[in-house]
């Protein structure tokens, strides 16, 4: 079980990039949501013990990690968004240097997480000439390496073709049945199928925690679809949000979040788990005054 206790992490004298996070969150796979600047990757930092939080707390099966980083680093495993290799070194000499760091000394180990990233017959060639992909693929190997009970992972299918996106989906989904996995990402398609729990975040707060599913049911009453004429779609646009706009042989058929129906030819609609999302990021910014 991890908790954050209050949470806070400020930079120079008035900017809180996490603000006051209070979470628990229990093994499985958890989604981090948010856009760019909504402190996700701060947060990540702090679990990771990269950095520290200005205070509050954060708790590893009943251990504050912030005093004691050591209780969590030997548990861990952490790929960043922006994952660099050393160029030299062949993808099996990458993973025997980190094997060696992380006090790994089982090279069978080794041999099976290439194969299970699909780099078993790359294993010999230089990290210098890998596409964006394979580098992808070597970090999220490493991350594996010490079989950590804390999987953290910024981004992760930044850079993998769809089939490789598959596969690490169905990795991650695997691992989260035994242990915590928290994954950030822009992609909802990447966690709506493997994450039990999303944590939303805007400008540093906590704004929603809970099931894909049942974010889904709290959206039903507010999301629409409707098709408009031009003129009507131009006036909408300023009232209302649209979620997705199309034009066809009708006019304009529109997917709008919204407490009420929005238009007289409006009908109820099923919301998908990404306009869900949006509806919440909505409702909390229209009702709390967060930036958009």
């Amino acid at each position: 079980m991890l908790e954050l206790r209050n949470v806070v992490k400020t930079y120079g004298k008035n900017v809180r990039a996490v603000d006051d996070i209070s979470l628990e969150l229990p093994a499985g796979v958890v989604g981090l949501i948010g856009h760019n600047g909504a402190g996700k990757t701060t947060l990540m930092q702090m679990i990771a013990t990269i950095s520290r939080p200005t205070s509050g707390q954060i708790m590893f099966d009943g251990v504050d990690i912030v005093k004691q980083p050591d209780a969590m680093r030997k548990r861990l495993g952490f790929l960043p968004q922006d994952f660099g290799v050393y160029p030299n070194l062949s993808a099996l000499e990458f993973m025997q240097y980190f094997a060696a760091l992380k006090g790994v000394r089982d090279p069978a180990r080794i041999k099976h997480l290439l194969e299970l990233v699909n780099l078993h017959d790359h294993a010999h060639k230089q990290a210098a000439g890998f596409s964006g992909g394979m580098r992808r693929r070597l970090g999220i190997a490493q991350a594996l390496l010490n079989d950590p009970d804390v999987l953290i992972v910024d981004e992760p299918t930044a850079g993998l073709d769809p089939e490789e996106r598959l596969r690490f989906r169905h990795l991650l989904s695997e691992i989260g049945f035994r242990k915590l996995v928290i994954i950030s990402t822009h992609i909802v398609s990447d966690i709506e199928n493997m994450a039990g729990r999303l944590v939303i975040m805007n400008q540093g707060r906590l704004v929603g925690s809970d099931t894909p599913d049942n974010f889904v049911q709290r959206a039903r009453p507010q999301v629409w679809s409707a098709t408009v004429t031009p003129q009507e779609y131009e006036t909408l646009r300023a009232q209302v949000q649209v979620l997705q706009a199309q034009r066809n042989e009708h006019g304009i058929t529109l997917r709008i979040a919204h407490p009420s129906s929005p238009h007289a030819d409006a009908r109820p609609a099923e919301p998908s788990l990404e306009e869900a999302l949006m509806a919440q990021r909505y409702a909390v910014r229209d009702h709390a005054g967060l930036a958009p």
